[in-house]
């Protein structure tokens, strides 16, 4: 990505293998070349809007107050109970977050934190995101492709999969699809190892997971940590198998602080306090029993009735607890140390640039990203065979259907209104079958923010390639289908220019229909709303297409809109292309005419006029011009609502 400040790079230590259990990650002397990140008076703000609509009141809620820090090298908890604010301060520390309501200095070995941080970091969300319709060696290899420097050659990113495959030991399943919950949180992990990040933040990576897996990912993690990189997670409750390997430990609620420090010191940090300890307890349940007030809280409270009382009392004495302990921790000497090193590292910082703009730079050029990005969409593309297998079926049987009805109603009194009405329902089909597109940007839109947030991709490159692997073959293939069926089985007979021109004018009809469901869902959260205005649209031009062909004109004072209708176009090119030139009164049919009670149309050139378009040239191209613009403004605007995105 063009920019005027180079992508930072966070130096990682080599250290040798057989050294690595005796690695001392509290000694300073270590962490030279290490990242370590402080946060300094750390506030979070957010924007609430609250009252009826069009007289909405806004106001800013505090989340996080006056949070300080500091994650060095090894395993860094943050626990608290679910309240939100420990994935939030997560988020926040991993620049995961609007920049906008942050306060205070988050810094990367005593420096800014880079502009660029989220392209070099890793990152693993909660809700898992690996494509499951590709395999794992694939979803790994879409990252070490992408996020690996071009610099290096293809047997050596081979080599460093096959390293991360088998230390989580995924070697033997690397050929399957990762559609179980276990399988599909090794792969978020192995995505972002394999991209070897000094720093690697997950969001409760252990949720969802039975024991024995919990087990082998944070023995995974913890060999991480100890080859030198900074693991940096939220977690709920832990069992103590699990709390024993931590190294350092934070403890918020209500977006306070009320312990950070040694993991293996939080216990006697509490017993201190006063709190009284069940040696058969377990840490975790300790602590969060301290922060939420105590289970008693639960029971104290008088049973007459008000629940929203004995509530309301019970969230009034969590609060206070929770202001309490973050009081006495501001005031302990385990604050009181680590604010020291803190006001050493601000210094280090003042003297230092002020820190940049937030940015996202990738390590792969634009072609490169948009081949890789090509191949995975169109994997993903033949990934769903069932519904490929039911939707052709249901196309073919559509297809059959119409074609033999038309050739059954066909006659020489009604063969110019029939090839008109076949011709109106191959543009009905057109439209209908393309709402359905506006979903490809839609399912994909958590993936999509954080690979590309993370430096996989341009925005650019991941909408060309979404739309030239997926748009594209899943527009084609059924709308060939449709038409070649109908028009054989219907027997219209045309030359090969005019078969060629008409397929032309299907697709082009097709990609115009598809971009505007594209349009309205890329940027929507709510997918009802678009789709029922997009199929609103396209019945009401349809009918107003219909009531032309039949009658001959537009509606009075409605002409106008015929320029803003997608079926319009279409059609009028689809009847262009047809009709003209045709003769449908030849000599060999002059006596069966005859017989016919309405007045016969004998040449396209008539029908046409009588439709009111123009028989030249440019009477034809138009109407393309036409969809070619509204395709790609339509785009445009689909490629708009994809930028703010990359902010969130």
């Amino acid at each position: 990505m063009a920019s005027n400040i180079d992508p930072v790079a966070i130096p990682m230590i080599e250290s040798n293998p057989n050294d690595l259990p005796g690695m001392d990650t509290s000694d300073q002397n270590t962490l030279t070349g290490e990242a370590v990140l402080s946060f300094h008076n750390i506030k979070y703000q957010e924007t609430v809007q609250s009252g009826f609509p069009f007289r909405k009141k806004s106001f800013m809620i505090e989340r996080l107050s006056n949070m300080n820090g500091i994650m060095k090298p090894g395993l860094n908890a943050i626990m608290g109970p679910q309240d939100g604010s420990r994935s939030l301060l997560l988020d926040v520390l991993a620049a995961r977050t609007d920049p906008r309501g942050l306060l205070g200095d988050i810094l990367i070995n005593g420096k800014p934190r880079p502009a660029n941080f989220t392209c070099i970091s890793g990152y693993v969300p909660q809700n898992d995101v690996p494509m499951f319709t590709v395999t794992v060696r694939d979803n790994i290899e879409f990252s070490a492709a992408l996020r690996l420097p071009m610099t290096m050659t293809r047997d050596e990113k081979r080599r460093r999969i096959n390293e991360v495959l088998e230390l989580l030991h995924l070697d033997k399943v690397s050929d399957v699809k990762p559609r179980s919950k276990e399988l599909r949180k090794r792969t978020s992990i192995a995505m972002e190892l394999v991209a070897e990040h000094p720093i690697l933040f997950l969001d409760d990576p252990t949720t969802g997971l039975d024991l024995s897996t919990t087990t082998d990912v944070i023995s995974v993690l913890r060999r991480m940590s100890m080859r030198g990189r900074t693991i940096i997670f939220s977690i709920y409750r832990p069992p103590y198998s699990i709390f024993r390997f931590f190294d350092s430990l934070t403890l918020v609620a209500s977006g306070k602080v009320m312990f950070h420090g040694p993991a293996q010191e939080a216990l006697e940090y509490f017993k201190s306090a006063g709190y009284n300890y069940d040696s058969h307890n377990n840490p975790a349940d300790f602590f969060l029993d301290i922060i939420n007030g105590g289970l008693s809280a639960l029971f104290d409270t008088e049973e007459d009735g008000r629940d929203a009382d004995k509530y309301e009392e019970l969230s009034e004495r969590q609060y206070q607890v929770r202001v309490n302990l973050a009081n006495t921790y501001t005031q302990s000497s385990l604050y009181s140390e680590m604010r020291t090193e803190l006001d050493r590292l601000l210094g280090e910082r003042k003297a230092g640039k002020s820190s940049a703009l937030e940015e996202i730079t990738c390590v792969t050029p634009f072609w490169h990203q948009l081949r890789w990005i090509i191949y995975r969409s169109f994997k993903n593309f033949l990934g769903f065979p069932r519904v490929t297998r039911i939707q052709a079926f249901i196309t073919v049987i559509l297809a059959v259907s119409l074609g033999i009805a038309f050739r059954v109603l066909r006659n020489d009194c009604t063969e110019v209104q029939t090839r008109a009405s076949l011709l109106f329902l191959l543009t009905i089909f057109q439209c209908i079958t393309s709402v359905s597109a506006g979903e490809l940007f839609v399912i994909d839109r958590n993936r999509f923010l954080l690979e590309h947030t993370s430096g996989y991709y341009k925005v650019s490159s991941y909408f060309l390639g979404k739309l030239l692997a997926e748009l594209v073959p899943r527009r084609l293939f059924p709308s060939l289908t449709f038409t070649v069926i109908v028009f054989s089985i219907a027997g219209v007979n045309t030359d090969v220019k005019g078969f060629f021109t008409m397929i032309f004018t299907v697709m082009m009809l097709a990609y115009s229909a598809s971009s505007l469901p594209l349009c309205f869902k890329a940027g929507e959260n709510a997918v009802a709303v678009p789709t029922l205005f997009v199929t609103i649209y396209f019945v009401f031009m349809l009918v107003f297409s219909g009531q032309s062909l039949y009658s001959g004109n537009f509606i009075p004072g409605l002409s106008w809109i015929q320029y803003f209708s997608i079926p319009h176009y279409g059609f009028t090119a689809l009847m262009h292309n047809e009709f003209l030139g045709q003769n449908f009164c030849l000599e060999n049919n002059t006596t069966e005419l005859r017989r016919c009670h309405n007045y016969v149309i004998c040449t396209g050139e008539e029908f046409l006029i009588i439709q009111g378009i123009d028989l030249s040239s440019w009477g034809f191209w138009e109407n393309h011009v036409a969809l070619a613009c509204i395709t790609i403004i339509l785009l445009s605007f689909t490629y708009v609502q994809l930028l703010p995105h990359q902010k969130v």
